[in-house]
């Protein structure tokens, strides 16, 4: 007989997301927006902290940003900053 109830199981979901980063980021911001967040200072917080509480769970915001990693979005905002200042 194989039991085993004594082993510590692991369980993860599925981050992966269909939708793009920037359609999450800018779905996000616009629910703080709504809700009278500074949606800059709260993104931020989150990425520094990791904090989900950060984000408002106004129109699954919250549920969305967490579908990407944090590096992602920091990728993804870093990308779109040069994209914008770079000179050609």
């Amino acid at each position: 007989m194989n039991n085993k109830l004594g082993e510590t199981g692991k369980f993860s979901l599925p981050i992966e997301s269909n939708e793009p980063a920037e359609e999450i980021i800018l779905s996000v911001y616009q629910a703080l927006k709504a809700k009278g967040h500074n949606p800059i200072m709260q993104i931020v917080g989150y990425l520094v902290s990791g904090d989900p509480t950060y984000i408002t769970s106004y129109n699954n915001a919250r549920s969305l940003i967490r579908r990407l990693e944090r590096d992602e979005i920091l990728e993804e905002l870093v990308r779109f900053y040069i994209q914008e200042h770079e000179t050609a």
